[in-house]
Formats: structure tokens, sequence, C-alpha cells
């Protein structure tokens, strides 16, 4: 591709794996808690051999799964999603239409309505096994015409699952809505100004909260970018408020500053009918130095330029909104570098007083080697260092089996490597200690690739 230089994203901790593999009875230090009966599963960018798409977020998707059963780490096994995109097929026919099949499903992985399905924005999803083999895109019988995003939230209530589709075409954004079986009931679009590159978004018991923000769709930046999305500081930032009971009715939009968010920590509503909404945000500077970084396109001649010392990172940031008188407050919760904000799935949507993240992140990495855990009601952030030489993933927790006391009873997940991308452990830590380290690790065969999302599909799951 004419690089004088093997680009960032291709190497150390980053760099892909060439093929695939199993190894069983895996090497455990600490002890495994007996109740972690189930599959982590990872999903993450791995171009294959050879292969330079331009852009992180461009590699085919691949999944890293260990199993976990009576203390026992029984197998690691890592599989490509068989997609159109790994298959050759290109993503926008000569006419102009998309092939929704065509994508990389490297984002993340969830399970509901029996189904598990690995998840990228620009495509279908793509339903796969408990072993990782891949079944096929799934359009829910034909109902889902967008793509999907890679960040649906599922109601810990009613069980029900939202999410979005987004484009570069109108209708930008359409909002879908999943009831607890799997049936598609509900879609709609939603009404932006332009082709807002869109990755998460929330929902509380009452609202959907939609962030539209002011990185863009470029025409300009096609055949040039893998990705052609950039700031624009024309465009404004908004969160939108909708109500999920009434989810044809317009859209409430608030101005905030502008500013960009990869993910969500959670959003909830405090009981005088405010919603508040915490998130990783990145200034347009920020922004910038990460998204050039990882392959992205410039600014442009718009936009602002990337100091050269920014830190590159994400900070945890507080909205808290009123939908009836149209107003916002705003403010930074901390001033460390974050990313991956996590929580107990059971809170998603209601107010929770835990959040988990990856901190000391960088441009180079997006990941750190600090595991932090944040008290959202005022406590002190407490956290566990790696130390230098490691790269923590996003941490996923997984709750303690049993009636549990507190919200913070249970394990949290996740796969670290060496910077250099020689090793790999899956890690256990206790979520009511952080700072005490992990419980357990479990060495992995091979040098497992920095990713994006996880889960943890326990042996008694329904939904998956």
């Amino acid at each position: 591709m004419g690089r004088s230089a093997m680009p960032t994203y291709l190497t150390g901790h980053l760099a892909p794996v060439p093929d695939e593999i199993d190894a069983v009875d895996l090497p455990v230090a600490g002890t495994l808690p007996p109740e972690l009966s189930g599959r982590y599963i990872r999903n993450g960018p791995n171009p294959l051999p050879g292969e330079d798409r331009g852009h992180w977020f461009g590699g085919q998707g691949m999944l890293h799964g260990v199993r976990l059963e009576g203390g026992r780490a029984a197998w690691y096994r890592n599989r490509w999603v068989r997609t159109g995109m790994l298959e050759g097929r290109p993503p926008v026919h000569p006419d102009g239409g998309r092939d929704l099949t065509a994508t990389s499903a490297n984002t993340h992985v969830v399970g509901h309505g029996g189904r598990l399905l690995a998840l990228a924005q620009t495509g279908l999803p793509y339903e796969i096994t408990p072993d990782l083999d891949t079944l096929g895109p799934c359009d829910f019988g034909g109902r889902l015409t967008t793509a999907m995003t890679a960040h649906p939230k599922r109601d810990p209530v009613t069980g029900e699952l939202h999410f979005y589709g987004g484009g570069a075409r109108p209708p930008y954004v359409t909002y879908h809505r999943l009831d607890s079986a799997g049936r598609l009931v509900h879609s709609r679009a939603i009404d932006v100004p332009a082709g807002t590159m869109m990755h998460d978004f929330a929902i509380t018991e009452h609202y959907v909260i939609w962030l539209d923000l002011p990185v863009t769709f470029r025409a300009g930046l096609l055949g040039r970018s893998f990705i052609p999305y950039a700031w624009d500081d024309d465009y404004g930032a908004r969160l939108g408020v909708m109500r999920r009971d009434r989810p044809d009715d317009p859209v409430r939009r608030l101005d905030v500053e502008p500013c960009w968010v990869f993910h969500i920590g959670n959003a909830h509503e405090d009981g005088s009918g405010r919603v508040v909404l915490d998130a990783a945000r990145y200034t347009d500077a920020d922004f910038g130095a990460v998204w050039q970084a990882v392959g992205g396109s410039a600014f442009g001649p718009a936009g602002p330029a990337v100091a050269a010392a920014t830190a590159g990172a994400a900070r945890l940031h507080r909205w808290t909104l009123d939908p009836v008188a149209g107003t916002v407050t705003e403010g930074p919760l901390d001033d460390r570098a974050i990313e991956f904000p996590t929580l107990d799935d059971d809170r998603v949507g209601r107010p929770n007083r835990f959040l988990y993240a990856v901190a000391d992140t960088t441009p180079e990495s997006v990941l750190g080697a600090t595991v932090v855990k944040y008290d959202t009601a005022g406590g002190p952030a407490s956290s566990h260092h790696l130390g230098p030489d490691i790269v923590a993933g996003e941490a996923v927790f997984v709750p303690a089996a049993g009636e549990r006391r507190r919200e913070d009873d249970g394990w949290l997940l996740s796969i670290a490597t060496r910077r250099d991308g020689s090793a790999s452990q899956l890690l256990v830590i206790d979520a009511s200690a952080v700072t005490a380290g992990p419980v357990a690790t479990v060495d992995l065969p091979r040098g497992v690739p920095a990713g994006f999302h996880g889960t943890w599909i326990p042996d008694d799951d329904t939904s998956a």
C-alpha cells in the first residue's frame, strides 16, 4: 500500500496471528473460582496473512475463546468469522448498493434469543456456535435490512434488545428492537443531519439516548481511507432523547460541547426526571490523535490540527439531561486516560454504582496497563497496575453465583498481552477487590492480539 514502515496496528500487541489453533488443559496460576463454568469469548480484528486493509478497525473478525469449568481451563481456540468480507466480496455493489453480509464481524459478540452473534457496525450480525464456528449471517427472518451496531443494549428487566443500524445514505440511523425471544418487532428511522459515525448509544428505563457527534462521512475520502469518516467542525454535537414507550415520537435533541464517544459506560434516570449518562469522552484533538494512530484519515483542512503532545485518550465524563426543560449539564468525572468502560449487565439502563475500565491508554494501543474500578456514587477509584510491558483488554464483569450481597460481587475477565505480542494470559480479578490483582491467571498458548469486546456465556445461559 505504499507504506514506508509497518503500520502500528500490525505490530507488537496488535499484530495479527496467522492461523487457527486449539489447545487443551491450559496452565493456571492461582485458583479459578469453581463457579466460573462457561466460555469467555473475545472478538477483534485479525487480517489474513499479508493483508493490510489500511485501518486497525478493518481487519477480519477473529474470535478467541477460553473454556472454564470445575476450576480448570479446559481449552483455548481461535477462529475467523467466515463472513462475506473474508470470502472476498466487496461491501458495495457496482450499482452503489450495499452487501450487508460483506462485513468484518470483528467488534463484539453477544447472545440473545437463542443466538450467539458476532457483530460489527458495518453489516449484518453473524451467528456463531459456542465453539466459535460460523453458522452464517442473521437478518431475523428477513426483517433486518440495515447494518446492526456492535453495541446493542439488552434491558435487564424486559429482556428486549435495543439496537440500531447506521450508514452513509439516508436514513442515516435506524432504530430496531428485538423482543426477549429474538423477534424483530419494531424499526424506525432516526433523523440526523448527515452520516454520523455513531458507534454506541444508551438506554434507560424509559428512554433511548442517541449520540449525534461530529465525526461524519466524507465522500472525498472514498478510495483514500478504508473508513471514510473525519471530524467536522461545522456539524455540532447533540444528544437525542427518545421515549421507549412512544418510540415513533420525535426525538428531543440537546446541544452539548463537541466531542467524540466510542463507548458508553451506562445511563440511568435519577428519580427527578433527569437522565444521567457516563461515557469515555474524547476532545477533538484526542480523537484525531487516536484515529490517525489506528489508520484513520487526517482531519482535513477544516479540522483542528492535532497537537503533537496530545494524550489521544478519553476521560470518564458525565452528562445530566433534563428532557422536559431541554437542558444539559456536563463535566469530567476523572482525569485519567481510559477506554472500554463496562459494568454489571444487570444494571444496564438502571442506576449503577460501579464502572470498570482500562486505564493509562495511548493513541498507539488504545489499551493500557491498568484495570480501574470507579465508584460513581462519589467514592474513590481503585485500580490494579499490571506493569509497563502489559496491555490489558476490556474487563468483562461476571456476576457471582447464588444470592449476591453487593453490586460488585463477581469477577472481571480480561485478556492481557505483552506489548511485544509474545504472550497472553486470561486474568480473573475479584471485582470487589481490584487492587489485590488477579486471583487466577490462565496462560494462553499464543500471544493474542489486543482486540475489542468480549462476553461471558455461562453454561446455564439460555439466551445464546
